[in-house]
């Protein structure tokens, strides 16, 4: 229950801060350009809202329940607060960032930008008389810049993120060849061929480098791949074209492999009591060479309760010590971590150093999202697509900032793709028609823009369902 509450604070955090940006780039073009926002919310308020701010009444509300246009019937609050004086609207009309009322809703799934004279998923209908703060009545490159601009928020975003991960964190990496041990593999992998101990060298002719952050991808959609076994052997292994969903439901594909090496003894344990010291080097449990920690945790579980013999390396020396695992398999000492063990390079990055990086990151994340879309055009990926649990699951058990500063980049450029597809209801949507209407310059008639964007929602709540539906099966199904 905790790791499921983390996951989700997580993912509640990440998709508002991302819904916030988005939203706002909507909304600062439109003020840029003289058109009335009527609303800005975090989040969805279906009936009712947990905050609302009216700037003209200088009123703040709590548990606002929607009003009904139709019988002209008022918003009501449960709790309202009187935060100063009012403020009228400008004789002129012009509008202000006092026109906008702001709010944040109880359903923590997106957010919205009501913008005054525009048909989408908040206002269906217009009036007969078009006003010049309307969206509908600015130029054709204006109202292109204002549905383009939640995009291109979200895309600058994910780069200042990458910018600042690579200014307060830096770049660390184990270059493959230092990786001695070389890799674990998930058993679909091993499948095709990798075996435990393997270190890449090439996928497709080309050198695989740790640096760069999309070896795995590279690896999983490369036609053969490269690697080097037992320290000595290059061998090439060809890769199914249906690899990368073989991998898809097991987290990482591959990861490095963890020698063995005694970091701590914890006192009184099964390894105190056997003799063992800080520093030592379990290689083997009885004739079962241990490698790496994945050899090492099944045979001290197959030796629970049993006192087996221990092959250590110590000061330049092999011993034998003997020692009983505890019922769970455990001998009680903790891992010297791998960067201590292979020796990582550590690039830093200064402020002006770090924006160009997190260009780079940006591009590259954004390039290989793209190109990863082909995959979804086939029945293995479409079963693939996942709803807010695949989502969720993107983030670790425990609360890590990089790791989550890194996800929500990652979700930022998703998040920038996904809207620039040309899907009535998406800002990719609205962009189609105005590209139209400025290539024939011919406005799209307004019932057509109505009726695209009721097909768009559906579709798009279909895909909602669908998406979500998987992640239920694979959760409790499968």
């Amino acid at each position: 229950m905790e790791t499921f509450l983390i996951k989700a604070l997580q993912l509640i955090a990440a998709l508002a801060f991302l819904v916030i940006i988005h939203e706002f780039g909507h909304y600062i073009f439109a003020r840029i350009f003289g058109i009335r926002v009527d609303k800005f919310y975090m989040f969805f308020n279906p009936r009712f809202s947990l905050l609302r701010y009216d700037p003209r009444a200088n009123k703040v509300g709590l548990f606002v329940s929607q009003g009904d246009e139709e019988k002209k019937t008022p918003d009501r609050a449960a709790i309202t607060f009187k935060v100063g004086k009012e403020h009228p609207a400008p004789a002129d009309g012009r509008p202000g960032w006092r026109d906008t009322i702001y709010g944040i809703g109880w359903v923590p799934l997106g957010g919205y930008c009501a913008i005054n004279g525009m048909i989408d998923e908040t206002n269906q209908t217009l009036d007969s008389e078009p006003k010049p703060w309307e969206f509908r009545t600015k130029p054709a490159w204006q109202r292109l810049l204002v549905m383009a601009g939640g995009v291109l928020f979200n895309f600058i975003l994910a780069i200042l993120i990458y910018a600042g991960i690579a200014m307060h964190w830096g770049e660390k990496y184990i270059p493959f060849e230092a990786a001695t041990e070389g890799f674990d593999f998930v058993p679909a992998a091993q499948k095709a061929g990798f075996r435990n101990g393997d270190i890449p060298l090439m996928a497709d002719g080309e050198k695989l480098d740790a640096s760069k952050g999309d070896y795995m991808l590279r690896m999983v959609e490369a036609k053969e791949v490269k690697v080097l076994r037992n320290r000595r052997d290059t061998v090439t292994i060809a890769i199914p074209d249906d690899f990368i969903f073989r991998v898809n439901d097991e987290k990482g594909f591959m990861a490095y492999r963890l020698p063995v090496y005694i970091d701590r003894i914890v006192p009184g344990e099964a390894a105190a009591k056997a003799g063992l010291r800080d520093g030592d080097h379990i290689i083997a449990v009885d004739t079962v060479a241990t490698p790496s920690f994945s050899e090492l945790s099944p045979a001290l579980v197959a030796a629970a309760g049993k006192e087996v013999p221990l092959t250590v390396e110590r000061d330049g020396k092999r011993i034998t010590v003997s020692a009983t695992p505890n019922e769970y398999g455990k001998l009680g000492f903790q891992l010297r971590p791998i960067t201590d063990i292979y020796t990582p390079v550590t690039v830093d990055y200064g402020f002006f150093a770090s924006f160009p990086k997190g260009w780079e990151i940006g591009t590259s994340t954004l390039g290989n999202y793209v190109g990863s879309m082909k995959h979804v055009f086939s029945a293995e990926g479409a079963q693939s697509i996942g709803g807010f649990g695949a989502i969720g699951n993107m983030f670790p058990e425990r609360w890590s900032w990089l790791s989550f500063w890194e996800i929500t980049a990652f979700l930022s450029v998703a998040l920038a793709f996904m809207n620039i597809i040309p899907i009535p209801g998406l800002d990719g949507g609205h962009i189609m028609f105005l590209l139209w209407e400025v290539v024939t310059r011919r406005k799209v008639p307004e019932n057509v823009l109505v009726a695209a964007q009721y097909v768009g929602m559906a579709f798009l709540l279909l895909l909602l369902i669908y998406a979500n539906g998987n992640d239920i099966f694979r959760a409790f199904l499968k």
